[in-house]
């Protein structure tokens, strides 16, 4: 598998792989964080490939001090062949090229599939809890 960022061309095939891999979410605009990783100074989506078809995904940005993973995808037919570890490592690499000293990420407590497989490659679990709320968008 080779590895690269993403382009504006690779949207449709990015965003299909997102989906097939059930990280779509109705509260979430896929399209709009593809197309903010893409453009944004600060992310990216890397891409791996094989004959030119996405098998995997990763979008990788920092904030200046921490770096976050978000929609790690890789094709459900091709699961367990470790491009999900490979492309951990270029986000990996991708922030030390930045100089951000740390990575996170997030899992829903309910997915242990998710959860074992990123303590298999060294991730541990944080003393910390995330806050969030919406901003632009009416409160419910």
């Amino acid at each position: 598998m080779e590895i690269r960022p993403a382009t504006t061309a690779d949207r449709d095939a990015v965003i299909a792989l997102w989906e097939a891999t059930g990280l779509t979410r109705p509260w979430n605009d896929p399209v709009a964080d593809f197309d903010r990783a893409v453009t944004g100074p600060s992310s990216a989506i890397l891409i791996g490939e094989e004959a030119t078809a996405a098998i995997a995904t990763a979008l990788v940005g920092h904030d200046g001090h921490r770096g976050w993973v978000y929609y790690l995808a890789v094709r459900p037919d091709r699961q367990g062949e470790g491009h999900g570890v490979a492309l951990m490592r270029a986000c990996e690499a991708w922030l030390v090229e930045r100089d951000i000293p740390k990575i996170q990420l997030m899992v829903r407590d309910t997915n242990e599939r998710v959860l074992g497989f990123y303590e298999a490659i060294g991730y541990e679990p944080q003393a910390v809890r995330v806050l969030g709320r919406w901003l632009g968008r009416e409160a419910t």
